[in-house]
């Protein structure tokens, strides 16, 4: 998948002439493509449900109060993670693989005195 055409798609969400929700479908036929160029495995599905997630969950809290939910369809939290302020590189990756294996449920959960994130795919 070509790259400028992934980040032209997320441009055109910071921009906000595209939703969330119009990306999506967008960011999974480029995603779709690149999964048949480089013939990836299928993916698998873990969880209650055999469908794979759709949606990517971040919840960031203050002291205990929370200060950020936000959903996004699953190939634009995707191509968005690594662009995350504070999430290292590595964790980029452990989400993606993370999203790639079909996981559903918290994939990241940091807590620290009321002060946290987490991130699930839904």
């Amino acid at each position: 998948m070509p790259e400028d055409a992934f980040e032209r798609v997320l441009q055109l969400v910071s921009e906000g002439r595209l939703t969330a929700e119009e990306a999506g479908p967008i960011l999974d036929e480029l995603g779709t493509k690149r999964d048949a160029s480089t013939r990836e495995s299928p993916r698998t599905t873990r969880g209650g449900d055999d469908s794979p997630g759709r949606a990517l969950r971040v919840e960031v809290t203050e002291r205990g109060r929370p200060v950020v939910n936000l959903r996004v369809p699953i190939s634009l939290g995707r191509a968005a993670i690594s662009r995350v302020p504070g999430i290292s590189d590595l964790t980029s990756e452990r989400i993606r693989e993370a999203i790639a294996a079909g996981i559903k449920g918290p994939i990241l959960d940091v807590d620290d005195d009321g002060d946290g994130v987490r991130i699930s795919i839904e």
